[in-house]
């Protein structure tokens, strides 16, 4: 039987933006190693359909792009398939060229053939050589006219590990727009749809997405497949152990796809995602890569990874991330060849087969913040890998204007990464997770946000009050700690037209530098900055006219740890520019805020063995699918 793994599409937008990623019809060199477009030939009238595109009479279209190439190194690693077949249906004079790379992104001509009239063309290819990296894929050249690229298939003889279809988790709040186009993407994939047991949408919000305009004709054409809750805002930890708990009973399922809400669906990496999962050698949990919603061709991340000793987490080769691939296509970025292999895949889009569910427990009750990293350690832990696996995305609204860690959700921030520390470092005491969490205390501390500190000393008094405390708040402390923004003016962003706020001495502006290039004192000169602003905050009162108006103005990309404590106040902009922020030093609450620091991080590094096996004994207990089901029936 021919199993299809891979399907060859074009974007359903007509969006120009987002056509590097499907094809490549540009002329490219290299210029001081870095790669340079000679000629832009895109053109979105050449896109006939979901899988149809015209190649102009001359011209050469590259498939060898993000969406379109065949990841062989990732099937050859994770699966047993060793042979595909590249199906390509044209019509018109052409020449197909078939493609391969290795990990370095070096180039090799695999095959080609000239095609004429209505034709259907196959390569038999082996996944053999891609231990440490490599694509396949294929380029089109019309002859002295138009050719039409009508459809091309990677498929596969050999039979999937697992047949059984997934359960679809979506978790919202209050985005009932972007819901309603996620399951009218998936109303329009029958292909992705057939391989789909159930459309979990878990509704924790107050706009309603039953109540969106278009949910009803939507609804109506998924019929049975969709099943709509309602349960109170348990945050994306609960909203997705939901999904991961109605999955449990449904037989047909051997996967749940957890999906966030305010996305947009590429519904080929979901058939993808699926597919794959059922040939992996072993039981793997699918993750899918995160562009940018709003600057579409961006990548975020490709592969995530969590640090032992600091225990955080980031991006593999984080220097060269976000990937723009409207400035340099797959063919022209050698890193992207490279295998990476992910400790965690963020649950904006993650497939988990039911076995890992069954064995390990659902999500920790940790509302928001590493409930994803830690479930793909936990996971890991116990033989289910995760794979972030190419040609596997969807766009979320990025982190590029906002600043989560200053707002109510530092406190989960701040807890979560402990409690996972607690969980899985293997470091003693947490290796320098402690250190770097008070030194994030400083930083706020020396910024005069004092609000984000405020969170985070209650996140350690909750942590060192034992594990029980993380189911008993689970509804409760999103509440509360943004109820605490009233009690912190900084908190305010200022965007009254009719008052408009000015500082006394002006703007502060900066040279622009390169991404992660900054002016920050390092090593000696760091100690003795540290000290120095340490001290002055203690000492030192507040010139009252600073405090009546703010001292200077910082732009938010400006307004870095190291060069606001010199200023008693400072107006800043918000992350998303839609106000402004003013933040005046308060020597009171500097000393109790510094003193309450030092002395629960001193608690927490003492307690860190005893508090270890507490969490580690609870683990089970507060993951459990008998745990949260009380929880759902509790909250219902």
């Amino acid at each position: 039987m021919t199993h299809v793994l891979q399907n060859v599409v074009f974007p359903l937008d007509r969006d120009p933006d987002l056509l590097p990623l499907y094809a490549d019809p540009e002329t490219w060199s290299v210029i001081d190693e870095e790669p340079v477009r000679v000629s832009n030939r895109a053109h979105l009238g050449n896109i006939l359909g979901r899988t149809q595109a015209r190649i102009v009479a001359g011209r050469r279209v590259s498939l060898g792009t993000y969406f379109n190439a065949f990841p062989a190194s990732y099937w050859q690693h994770w699966t047993s398939v060793r042979e595909v077949r590249l199906t390509v249906r044209t019509t018109g004079p052409a020449t197909i060229l078939v493609y391969r790379s290795n990990g370095a992104g070096t180039k090799q001509r695999v095959a080609t053939r000239e095609v004429t009239g209505d034709a259907v063309t196959s390569f038999d290819l082996s996944l053999t050589e891609y231990a440490g990296g490599g694509w396949i894929w294929f380029d089109v050249v019309a002859d002295e006219k138009s050719a039409v690229l009508e459809g091309a298939q990677w498929t596969t003889e050999q039979e999937p590990v697992r047949t059984g279809k997934a359960s679809l988790g979506i978790t919202t709040y209050n985005k009932p727009d972007y819901c309603v186009d996620t399951l009218r993407a998936l109303a329009d994939a029958p292909d992705a749809l057939e391989l789909v047991d159930r459309v979990f949408l878990i509704d924790q919000g107050t706009q309603l997405v039953a109540d969106q305009e278009g949910y009803d004709d939507v609804a109506a054409r998924l019929g049975e497949t969709l099943q709509v809750i309602r349960q109170p805002n348990l945050g994306g930890s609960g909203g997705f152990s939901r999904s991961m708990h109605e999955t449990l009973q449904r037989p047909e399922s051997d996967f749940v796809q957890l999906l966030d809400d305010d996305v947009r669906l590429e519904p080929e990496s979901l058939r993808r995602s699926i597919v794959f999962a059922r040939f992996a050698t072993k039981p793997t949990l699918v993750g899918g890569h995160m562009f940018d919603l709003l600057d579409r061709p961006k990548l975020h991340g490709w592969a995530e990874v969590v640090d032992e000793h600091p225990f955080m987490w980031r991006n593999l080769y984080q220097e060269e991330m976000p990937h723009d691939f409207g400035v340099a296509n797959l063919r022209q970025s050698p890193l992207l060849h490279m295998r990476m292999d992910a400790d965690y895949n963020g649950w904006w889009m993650c497939l988990i087969p039911v076995e890992a569910i069954r064995e390990v427990g659902l999500s920790l009750p940790a509302f928001i913040k590493w409930d994803d990293a830690e479930f793909c350690l936990r996971a890991g832990e116990a033989g289910y890998p995760t794979v972030s696996l190419p040609g596997v995305a969807l766009w979320h609204v990025s982190w590029v204007n906002k600043d989560d860690t200053i707002d109510w959700q530092a406190y989960f921030h701040a807890r979560n990464r402990i409690v996972a520390g607690l969980l899985h470092s293997n470091a003693p005491r947490g290796g320098r997770l402690i250190e770097h969490s008070r030194r994030v205390d400083l930083k706020h501390l020396m910024m005069m946000q004092y609000y984000p500190v405020a969170l985070r000393l209650q996140a350690l008094r909750d942590v060192l009050s034992g594990p029980e405390h993380m189911r008993a708040n689970l509804a409760t402390a999103m509440p509360a700690a943004r109820a605490l923004a009233a009690d912190f003016p900084e908190t305010i962003i200022h965007r009254d037209p009719s008052v408009v706020l000015h500082s006394r001495h002006g703007r502060q502006v900066f040279a622009r530098r390169k991404m992660h290039d900054f002016d920050s004192p390092t090593g000696l000169a760091l100690r003795i900055f540290t000290a120095r602003t340490l001290l002055a905050h203690w000492l030192h009162r507040p010139d009252p006219a600073n405090v009546a108006q703010p001292e200077v103005e910082f732009s938010k990309g400006d307004a870095h740890w190291w060069r606001v404590p010199a200023f008693d106040s400072a107006l800043v902009s918000s992350a998303d520019g839609s106000g402004k922020n003013v933040y005046t030093r308060d020597r009171r609450k500097y000393r109790q805020m510094l003193f309450e620091s030092v002395r629960l991080h001193r608690r927490l590094r003492r307690r860190w063995p005893q508090l270890q096996q507490q969490y580690r004994s609870a683990l089970p207990g507060l993951v459990s699918d008998a745990s949260w089901q009380k929880i759902f029936e509790e909250r219902a």
